[in-house]
């Protein structure tokens, strides 16, 4: 269950890792990178994880955080992202000024997992607040609150995403936020074979839609070969080729389906895209 933490309700979330819908996260951990969050939280490094949307990450980090129990609070970064959000504010109730602590302040307070989700989409002057939050003192200094100083308690943890440079809206991270986060885990498209177990575990393949939800890993990789190559403007994500096979065991043409679910996206980018689109498409499904 997704809770939010201030008005902010698309930037901010507050997952309860005692929530019973966490408890059955489906996550196949095919580069043991549990095993490297789980080494790096006992030693105190905060983590980064970089790749292309829909490849687990933030799923990933749920995951983590339910399988050490350990309440997830939680903060998508964009251009509408403030200070505020990240430190808190001061509000009036009932004619007194009081303080409401921010997503940072309050995970840190709590000795919560701090998630900074698409962490290089946020703007310069959030990351330099973060950035003192993050050292190794773990502490920060709320000018908004008459300098009161705010020690991490003893369990406190982050963990960052990061999108490539590719991706609309992202920012080469300064070398100073880079430096707070010195275990890095790569996740990129799995394998064929991982996929399509990926999908096992979201829908229920008899034989024929397995070997059709084959094809349609094959296009997608095809398809994020021709965007890594700039051919084309966009990768599709797991949630594709999932999506795909929840279609075809509910009786839609494979081909229909492939054009529903990974062409049609390229006619915003205009026909010729969506051309090129639909020939890899054709290509795999006749």
């Amino acid at each position: 269950m997704i809770f939010a933490a201030n008005s902010n309700q698309n930037n901010i979330r507050n997952n309860n890792n005692n929530n019973n819908n966490n408890n059955n996260i489906e996550y196949l951990d095919w580069n043991n990178a549990l095993a490297i969050l789980n080494k790096a939280y006992n030693l105190g490094l905060f983590v980064l994880i970089i790749g292309p949307k829909g490849t687990g990450k933030t799923t990933l980090v749920r995951k983590f955080a339910n399988h050490i129990n350990k309440e997830l609070l939680s903060i998508n970064f964009s251009l509408r992202t403030r200070e505020s959000h990240l430190i808190g504010t001061n509000t009036i109730d009932n004619g007194q000024i009081n303080f409401v602590n921010g997503i940072l302040v309050r995970s840190m307070t709590e000795g919560n997992i701090l998630y900074l989700d698409e962490l290089n989409a946020a703007e310069p002057d959030v990351l330099l607040r973060l950035d003192e939050a993050l050292d190794d003192r773990k502490q920060i200094v709320l000018k908004e609150s008459e300098g009161q100083i705010i020690k991490a308690k003893e369990g406190w943890f982050s963990i960052g995403t990061i999108n490539p440079l590719s991706h609309v809206g992202t920012k080469e991270l300064p070398p100073q936020i880079i430096s707070r986060f010195p275990i890095r885990i790569m996740l990129d498209y799995p394998p064929e074979e991982t996929e399509l177990e990926i999908i096992k575990k979201h829908v229920n393949l008899n034989y024929n839609y397995e070997e059709v939800t084959k094809s349609a890993i094959k296009l997608a990789n095809n398809l994020r070969k021709a965007a890594s190559l700039e051919e084309i403007f966009y990768s599709p994500s797991l949630r594709e080729t999932i999506a795909f096979s929840k279609l075809v065991t509910d009786n839609t043409n494979p081909k229909d389906a492939a054009e529903i679910v990974f062409a049609n996206v390229y006619h915003q980018w205009g026909e010729i895209e969506y051309r090129k689109a639909m020939d890899i498409v054709t290509s795999i499904f006749i």
